[in-house]
């Protein structure tokens, strides 16, 4: 084993270390918006495998390239799509307009009561 390579290695041990160590400390209410936060501004991880799709020179390049691309592509949709669906819970419900009945008044009682005909609304006896 080469000295870069085992160089390489504990620097991604280290890091997953610290990763979990990270994560494991956010409280669950917190962990769906941080996470989809990260995931949408993860396209560092995109232009890293295209550098891998740059630098490669034989078939494994080129095979590790397409499968880290793709992943780094679905991380970066993943995070949109779930952070758009965690703004659609917080907008307001858009009001349904009344239902106007018989040129603007509500129903046919309303329309009785205003031309008079039958027992008055009890809205309207009280005035």
């Amino acid at each position: 084993m080469s000295t870069a390579l085992v160089t390489d290695l504990t620097i991604f041990v280290l890091a997953l270390l610290v990763g979990i160590e990270v994560i494991g400390k956010v409280p669950a209410t917190l962990h769906t918006p941080l996470m989809s936060a990260t995931n949408s501004i993860h396209g560092i991880v995109l232009a890293g495998a295209l550098l891998i799709g740059v630098t490669a020179n034989n078939v494994v390049g080129y095979i590790l390239a397409f499968i880290a691309s793709f992943f780094a592509a679905a991380n970066v949709v993943g995070g949109y799509v779930v952070t758009g669906r965690m703004l659609k819970m917080f907008r307001r419900k858009a009001q349904q307009p009344e239902v106007e009945l018989l040129n603007g008044h509500k129903g046919v009682r309303g329309l009785m009561g205003r031309i008079g005909i039958g027992r008055p609304r009890s809205d309207e006896a009280a005035s």
